[in-house]
């Protein structure tokens, strides 16, 4: 231990600041846990104004419920909160911030004004412990000026201006995402880049969403609202035709919160295992909802994952779910405005869940084609050998021939061999396919499906 100086305690500016190395990575995390503050005080209202990325300005205006005056000087200290008071609050969190951890980090390494006022009081503002009147109506205002200005080394870390509006932009997005019933506005440099009204019907949910994330992914989308023993999963599932090059379209949230949870991502990914080639990603925005007490949202310091305790029903739940939604056809398809997107739904909750047993209505495809896929997810192994007979078949009445005539309507050439009873060697103009008949299958059954949508 030699060399070591005596234990002392930390300053709180310096506990403040380390503190808001886990919270504050950049402009964007400011933006994430003000919203975040926004929504817990009730706002139906949001306005964002972001200057240079971010990195100069910040400022988060609500209509919320407000901050007693009593209160402002108290909501710069650490773990100082209105959203819990005990141990056991931890076991049920409905709010999206419980810490009392952002404003004291954020205040520490820039210079924060707060200004709020209760409804039909007069407003008042703090910033570096003075407090003063400050005319404002019902609700809060955070401004952020200059981040990291007190820790320089870690504003050399920072990106372009452009680079860290689009982290910002990113996360407006997701929250915008989040809460339809929240109208946001947000600017950069002065210039409105959003504007969003609250959207209560589905023909407004889906025109945001067309907003935020392109006419392309709602117009490929599908509708999907299930209830079953306590879970719901709600949102929209882009057919395989959308599928993506890398994850980035894939949004999902748990009790209105953004999570990137393996046990949820890989749910859905596995429910398109028959549906997507290798090295394509599936797109989705999903939602859900489950009671606060079987799931622990205090597991990483910006919030980001989450804990199921029952993890496996929960993943069975999504994959099931979803997997059903694509692969039987979409009962119910509806014509919107916004697009041509097809619903999907049901309700189970006097149903005793077990995810090996949950039942999802059953649609028939109009075409005569009898389904393989039975009410219980699995494949029905009659049909499923007589097409891999049929595929067999095919192989035994090819003959090989060098001089083979290929046309445009055959991409995957001419079935030559089978292969372990699994896979087809075709022959094409340019070389060899090899064809795994499980995907192939199901393949076809969706292509189907999507004839009579």
């Amino acid at each position: 231990m030699s060399g070591l100086s005596r234990i002392s305690e930390l300053s709180s500016q310096l506990s403040n600041q380390i503190a808001a190395g886990e919270v504050v990575e950049r402009p964007a995390s400011v933006v994430k846990e003000l919203l975040e503050n926004a929504i817990d005080a009730g706002a139906d209202k949001i306005q964002v104004d972001l200057e240079q990325g971010g990195i100069r300005l910040i400022k988060v205006r609500d209509n919320g419920s407000g901050i007693h005056r009593q209160d402002l000087a108290l909501a710069l200290r650490r773990h100082a909160t209105s959203k819990i008071h005990q141990a056991g609050d931890l076991d049920s969190i409905t709010t999206l911030g419980f810490r009392g951890e952002a404003l004291p980090s954020i205040a520490s390494v820039s210079r924060l004004r707060l200004t709020s006022a209760l409804e039909g009081e007069e407003g008042w503002s703090i910033e570096d412990d003075t407090l003063e009147p400050a005319p404002h109506g019902r609700g809060t205002t955070v401004a952020v000026h200059d981040l990291f200005y007190r820790v320089p080394a870690r504003r050399k870390f920072l990106r372009t201006e452009k680079t860290e509006f689009n982290h910002a932009d990113t996360q407006l997005r997701r929250v915008a995402l989040s809460r339809f019933d929240i109208g946001f506005t947000w600017s950069h440099n002065g210039r409105v880049i959003q504007q969003l009204k609250t959207a209560a019907s589905r023909e407004q949910q889906e025109h945001r969403v067309s907003q935020l994330l392109g006419s392309e992914f709602i117009t490929n989308a599908i509708y999907l609202d299930v209830t079953l023993a306590g879970y719901r999963l709600h949102g929209w599932v882009a057919r395989p035709a959308y599928s993506r090059a890398n994850g980035e379209g894939q949004l999902f949230y748990v009790n209105g919160r953004f999570v990137r949870d393996k046990t949820l991502s890989h749910a859905a990914r596995h429910a398109y295992r028959d549906v997507l080639y290798h090295g394509r990603f599936p797109a989705y925005l999903l939602f859900l909802d489950i009671d606060p007490a079987q799931v622990d949202v205090n597991v990483h310091p910006a919030k980001h994952e989450v804990r199921f305790r029952e993890s496996r029903a929960v993943h069975d739940f999504v994959f099931r779910t979803v997997e059903k939604v694509l692969a039987e056809g979409i009962p119910g398809a509806t014509e919107t405005t916004a697009a041509s997107s097809a619903s999907y739904s049901a309700s189970a909750d006097q149903q005793s869940f077990a995810p090996e047993q949950a039942q999802f209505p059953n649609a028939a495809l109009q075409s005569g084609y009898r389904s393989p896929v039975g009410n219980d997810g699995r494949h029905r192994v009659a049909d499923s050998d007589a097409f891999y007979r049929q595929l067999s078949a095919s192989v035994g009445e090819t003959s090989v021939s060098p001089d083979i005539d290929f046309n445009d309507d055959q991409p995957l050439g001419r079935a030559v061999a089978q292969i372990h009873a699994t896979y087809l060697l075709a022959e094409t103009r340019r070389g060899l396919v090899l064809v795994d008949m499980h995907a192939a299958h199901e393949r076809i059954v969706y292509e189907l499906s999507l004839i009579h949508i």
